[in-house]
């Protein structure tokens, strides 16, 4: 009878040892992988990732033993960091198709985007961002701002206080501002917006002013707009209606000896920048619209956009406007001049690209932008944080995503070159994982021939 009882134990042993194995069995490994912690810049190499249920379960060394998981990936000789946040994004809204919207979300996808954060929100948007958190949708996550808020849809006071009340109830993430709003009606916004407890961001209407917008605390100021105009001095009295594409029209005012205390300014009220800055050296630009539409990545979009994207370069640079390639010249160094002076002694800056605007196709764009801060002189590491580690603090979600690290959604590119070396390691994306779903680089171009041909057909 002892010796029953004693196979009876060794039984029950041998099969309570195995549950770990079998609690692997829908887990992915990625093997042998160089780490990058975004925090300290340190690349930590020969490392083990368990994801399972979504989620990044164990980081440790190199594992003799894989045959408990579902999923092997080989990270030999390449590098895992944080999937990328997109924080000037649009997402389309209806007529457009599910499918291209879909296809939308894959281009985003496929360049190492992850998270999404719309800039012209539609009720669409809400039920979208529900889908996507459910698996349902395929895309990055999203966090989506209201309607537009400019000098057409809020004209009163009455309309600010109802319109941002409605937009908190909703449950956008955020209020956009757009151009044209008048003071007393910024304010009331303003006023309204601190009592829902729901913050704001993008331009600075011109009635406002970058000083008052700075004071009133925007969560992000985009395109770093209102800045040029504010580093015109108060003594010329300018009118400020006349400034022009971002303030070109003042750029030969401008006095730079200013840019320290309106970033100092910023810094104090704790207001992001997100640049935008390839809208300045794609759009807006002395670079034609037939040589930015040779670009490899135009054949995602359709011949119709393209068509538009022309013609709008043209109006805002033909021979019938004031564009000039020198003043473009200084215009654009004091904007590299004012990125580079935020992100040293700023709050912080975002990654954003503004896409799909002109000649910045969804996804493709980022890596405009990358170079565009490059530019400015940004390192490596401060633009990987700006799309990374720093929009996961902005929206008060750094135990959630922007790192890898365990207990965090698994959100994360596989590269086959170090990116701190050379950030155009970026485009060299081995795979993407989104909550734990693995896309390879095989699927990925092969999504992408079908969206080409969808676009070639609209």
């Amino acid at each position: 009878m002892q010796r029953l009882f004693f196979l009876i134990y060794v039984l029950l042993l041998v099969s309570c040892q195995a549950v770990p194995e079998q609690k692997k069995s829908s887990a992915t490994l990625i093997s042998d992988v160089s780490i990058l912690d975004v925090r300290s810049g340190e690349m930590i190499e020969h490392q083990s990732i368990e994801i399972d249920s979504g989620k990044i379960q164990r980081i440790t060394g190199i594992l003799e033993d894989t045959t408990g998981f579902k999923t092997v990936i080989n990270g030999s000789g390449k590098y895992v960091m944080p999937g990328l946040a997109e924080m000037h994004a649009h997402i389309p809204s209806p007529p457009v198709s599910q499918e291209q919207l879909e296809e939308t979300l894959f281009l985003y996808l496929s360049n190492g985007i992850t998270t999404i954060r719309g800039m012209l929100g539609h009720p669409s948007h809400l039920e979208l961002k529900k889908q996507v958190a459910r698996g349902e949708v395929l895309g990055p996550r999203i966090f989506t701002s209201s309607p537009s808020l400019n000098g057409n849809t809020v004209r009163t006071v009455e309309e600010a206080k109802a319109k941002v009340t409605q937009y908190q109830k909703d449950g956008y993430d955020f209020l956009k501002i757009h151009p044209g709003i008048l003071r007393p009606v910024f304010d009331q916004v303003v006023e309204t917006a601190r009592e829902v407890n729901i913050t704001f961001a993008g331009h600075v209407p011109v009635d406002v002013g970058i000083r008052h917008a700075l004071n009133s605390g925007y969560a992000s100021i985009d395109h770093v707009d209102g800045f040029l105009e504010g580093l015109v001095p108060e003594t010329i009295k300018v009118n400020p209606r006349e400034n022009g594409f971002f303030g070109y029209n003042f750029t030969m005012l401008a006095d730079t000896t200013l840019i320290p205390s309106l970033v100092s300014l910023a810094k104090e009220n704790k207001v992001w920048i997100v640049p935008t800055q390839s809208l300045f050296e794609r759009w807006f630009a002395p670079v034609s619209a037939d040589q930015l539409l040779n670009e490899p990545e135009m054949i995602y979009m359709p011949v119709t956009t393209l068509t538009n994207w022309k013609i709008r370069k043209e109006q805002t640079m033909g021979e019938d406007t004031n564009f000039s390639t020198p003043q473009w010249e200084r215009f654009n160094a004091i904007r590299l001049q004012l990125i580079k002076a935020l992100q040293d002694n700023g709050h912080g800056m975002l990654l954003g690209s503004d896409a799909p605007q002109l000649f910045n196709v969804p996804g493709f764009s980022i890596h405009h932008e990358i170079q565009g801060m490059v530019n400015a002189g940004v390192s490596p590491l401060q633009i990987i944080e700006s799309g990374t580690v720093n929009p996961a603090i902005y929206f008060d979600q750094q135990e959630v995503f922007g790192q890898v690290k365990e207990g965090m959604v698994a959100d994360m590119l596989l590269l086959r070159e170090n990116p701190l070396e050379d950030i155009r390691a970026l485009k060299k994306l081995e795979g993407v994982m989104i909550g734990g779903r693995w896309i390879d680089r095989k699927t990925i171009d092969k999504k992408l021939k079908v969206i080409a041909a969808h676009a070639g057909d609209q």
